[in-house]
């Protein structure tokens, strides 16, 4: 479990601590590592690159290091990076990081602001942060991590084709081989 979970919250216990050791057994700490390294390297940044969760959330959870990364892949991506250490401006740094990724990242990819803040899923933190290493190359240049994206494969008809398509019947369509609806009365009781 992390030593990050909110002093002002209860201890979990059974079903919400089963749901937490769950979230946090899908967490790998060699690729949140890896993460941590590829962060330290595009932004220039010195910190921990251990990939345990404690460290991984400890490295992330006022945001600024997020808002680097944004800046460095992206410049003016953030336009100013809160230093304070009120929790609602370190919050804000995150909410400014997830404004900047929505863009490159899909939704179902991104995490929400608590559960980097309080600890709650650092593996959402990592499944983002790792999508987004995966686009860097592409998006903005920059070594990435991760298998390269598919670029697709255009592929172009003539009209010709095109035309000979549409004589096709298309298997769903089916056919009815000759039966009929003749036999078939519509309201009539059933005879015993």
């Amino acid at each position: 479990m992390s030593a990050f979970a909110s002093s002002d919250r209860a201890e979990k216990s059974g079903i919400a601590l089963e749901a937490q050791q769950k979230i946090y057994e899908k967490y790998d700490k060699n690729l949140a590592g890896e993460i941590l390294q590829w962060v330290q390297d595009v932004t220039g940044l010195s910190f921990d690159t251990q990939g345990d969760a404690d460290n991984f959330v400890k490295v992330f959870q006022d945001g600024s290091v997020l808002c680097n990364l944004a800046n460095a892949l992206k410049p003016g991506s953030v336009k100013k990076v809160n230093t304070s250490a009120m929790a609602f401006k370190k919050m804000e740094n995150i909410s400014f990081f997830l404004k900047f990724a929505e863009e490159f990242v899909q939704k179902s990819e991104l995490f929400q602001t608590v559960d980097l803040y309080e600890g709650q899923d650092p593996n959402a933190v990592l499944i983002c942060l790792a999508s987004l290493a995966r686009k860097s190359e592409k998006n903005f240049g920059r070594s990435g991590l991760g298998p390269k994206e598919a670029q697709g494969d255009r592929r172009e008809w003539t009209e010709e084709q095109l035309k000979a398509g549409q004589n096709v019947i298309g298997l769903q369509m089916g056919s009815n081989k000759g039966a009929t609806a003749s036999g078939l009365n519509m309201g009539n009781t059933r005879h015993m």
